[in-house]
């Protein structure tokens, strides 16, 4: 397929619609939208802003002047802006990070559609999880959506592993929530407690794995330490999409567990932030023809 001709289309009124993150170059989020507004025939275009923390205040106070209508955001931005938001959704209040931000006359609403896309995308692959035990690998923004969403949606039990890093105490700050305020049992592990990886995950019916390992640069890294800790009967969900498959998901393949990858969580999560910004249903058939 070849490029859209944005230029072909842009007027006076055209919306802007944009993505801030760093790296940003290989997002399909651009494709996305953009294809989406062509479309519907909507006066919208989509661009990408490379932006890290050390300029983020700047820019989104930059947006806001420009009356920019919208914009995602992604790593390593989705926690700290928050602080330079009007208002946050109750799932990013619980979370400490949005997504998606919607500029409504100056006054800035973050959110983070994350979860949703993911608890849609199992849907789609046939997966069912209202009473299954699911294991999440991370406590990033990202991970932290699809965990509150897992719990909000049914999931019986939710087990989350993380590193002994700067996100593991945001991890048990999460589990302290959800055990507040949800019936799903909820527990969280470091990840480098093998044994009790193994023994969650042979009793699990779902993984997803929400860490950066399997994008670059980190394309031949693992979460698992090897393949024995997948099993046949097991699903696993990676939500990196670039490069489509992951090593994760070629030990996958060898032992026969049913595994997809992060696309249709990018898709349906763009999709709900579609409508956040022009009211619209995302036509999702006619995406998934475009990127699948």
């Amino acid at each position: 397929m070849g490029k859209i001709a944005v230029t072909e289309r842009v007027t006076g009124h055209t919306e802007l619609i944009g993505l801030i993150a760093y790296p940003i170059r290989h997002s399909m989020s651009p494709t996305m939208h953009n294809e989406a507004f062509k479309k519907l025939g909507l006066d919208y275009v989509y661009v990408c802003f490379e932006v890290d923390n050390s300029t983020l205040e700047d820019t989104v106070k930059g947006l806001r002047a420009m009356k920019v209508r919208g914009w995602n955001v992604s790593m390593p931005n989705k926690g700290p802006i928050t602080q330079y938001l009007d208002k946050l959704s109750p799932a990013s209040q619980i979370i400490g990070a949005c997504n998606t931000v919607v500029n409504d006359n100056g006054v800035l609403t973050g959110t983070i559609t994350d979860g949703v896309g993911a608890m849609q995308a199992l849907k789609d692959e046939g997966v069912e999880y209202v009473g299954k035990k699911m294991v999440v690998i991370g406590a990033g923004g990202a991970a932290t959506a699809i965990q509150v969403q897992a719990a909000l949606d049914g999931v019986r039990e939710l087990t989350i592993f993380n590193r002994d890093d700067e996100f593991f105490a945001h991890g048990e700050e999460t589990v302290k929530k959800l055990r507040e305020r949800t019936d799903c049992v909820v527990n969280i592990y470091r990840l480098e407690d093998h044994a009790k990886l193994k023994e969650e995950l042979d009793s699990a019916d779902i993984l997803i794995d929400s860490s950066s390992c399997g994008m670059k640069p980190l394309e031949d890294v693992v979460a698992l330490p090897d393949k024995s800790y997948l099993r046949p009967d097991l699903v696993v969900m990676d939500t990196v999409y670039a490069p489509r498959q992951t090593k994760l998901m070629r030990w996958c393949d060898e032992v026969g567990c049913k595994n997809f990858n992060g696309l249709g969580m990018m898709l349906y999560q763009g999709a709900a932030a579609f409508k956040l910004w022009t009211g619209k249903e995302m036509p999702v058939d006619f995406i998934k023809d475009v990127l699948f």
